[in-house]
């Protein structure tokens, strides 16, 4: 197995199994500490985290196919970019209160649409 489809779907699945875990805590201690608007907003969160931890571990399996790739190895950090961004700044908005943050979560959601599209890319070149 090459070093970058070890690297991103070891990544992938150490964020598939945070995010179970920071889904448990919001489904457990933050339910009953948040107001409802934003306890949604954690949700969201955790919801963008685990479709893009699953993504970090297509990227690691395609991986497999196409080791070279530098459009999958930027799909890969765009979308670990994109769950630190994206998510990150809803999981702090929710618990702190700090609405500026939200400012920053559009740019985690650009990082997720420019990775999918570089995963697109990858897939397209190695088909050629």
């Amino acid at each position: 197995m090459s070093p970058t489809a070890k690297f991103f779907l070891i990544l992938g699945s150490i964020n598939a199994a945070l995010v179970v875990l920071l889904g448990a805590f919001g489904a457990h201690a933050l339910k009953a500490r948040l107001p409802a608007d934003m306890l949604a907003v954690y949700q969201t969160g955790v919801h963008y985290h685990l479709f893009h931890a699953l993504g970090l571990i297509a990227v690691g399996l395609v991986a497999t196919q196409i080791p070279a790739s530098a459009y999958l190895k930027w799909s890969g950090w765009l979308m670990l970019a994109g769950i630190v961004l994206f998510s990150g700044s809803l999981y702090v908005l929710s618990v702190s209160g700090l609405r500026w943050l939200g400012m920053v979560t559009p740019f985690g959601g650009l990082a997720f649409i420019l990775s999918w599209t570089l995963f697109v890319i990858a897939v397209l070149k190695a088909s050629s």
